[in-house]
């Protein structure tokens, strides 16, 4: 029996329920939720939070169909991308570096819109392995490109700050779609240019 792909429903963010939690979270920390210094505490977490987590209320694909007809069917890539994102396990931050590399079928899009594709999918409770995956197939499905390779390097702070305690640590994951993942030449040229 196959189990049933669903999408995720995405309420619409609570400032005044976060406040609330987060205020009990400082109670159960043993803290006074009086104290001048965590006061404010509540309302600028709900603020962060609402920031960092963005990208739940917005469609990669948008900024992807943004593009015009250039006639390059050569890779193009843009390397070093930073990005931050949240673990959705412990809620802790992990960031990186992105590689974005694609073979257009004659239609390109712009390259910044390859990074923000990369920010909207970062700003979601996140694992590092489903964003690389998510990146390669919207990329894919949106522009419809011969291939798309992509590479994250990061750090995750639930390993560096808690937990095993390891700093300087990295993941690195790659997804590989159409002749980047067929082609062991394309593939090879891809990973040579992001080790430049």
């Amino acid at each position: 029996m196959a189990i049933e792909k669903r999408e995720p429903v995405v309420r619409a963010f609570d400032t005044a329920q976060m406040r609330k939690a987060v205020r009990q979270i400082i109670l159960a920390i043993g803290e006074d939720a009086e104290r001048e210094g965590l006061r404010e505490t509540p309302r600028r977490v709900a603020d962060m939070y609402a920031e960092v987590f963005a990208g739940l209320r917005q469609d990669p694909a948008d900024v992807l169909r943004v593009g015009f007809e250039a006639g390059h069917q050569e890779m193009v890539l843009v390397k070093d991308i930073p990005f931050y994102s949240m673990c959705e396990h412990h809620f802790l931050p992990f960031h990186g570096v992105a590689h974005v590399g694609y073979i257009p079928n004659g239609r390109v899009v712009g390259l910044s819109k390859l990074a923000r594709a990369l920010e909207i999918l970062a700003r979601r409770p996140q694992l590092q392995e489903r964003l690389t995956s998510q990146l390669a197939d919207v990329i894919m499905s949106t522009l419809e490109p011969a291939g798309v390779g992509i590479v994250i390097k990061a750090e995750h702070l639930c390993m560096t700050m808690r937990g095993i305690r390891k700093p300087g640590s990295q993941t690195i994951t790659s997804a590989m779609r159409g002749v980047f993942q067929r082609g062991a030449a394309t593939r090879a040229e891809f990973m040579a240019l992001i080790r430049e």
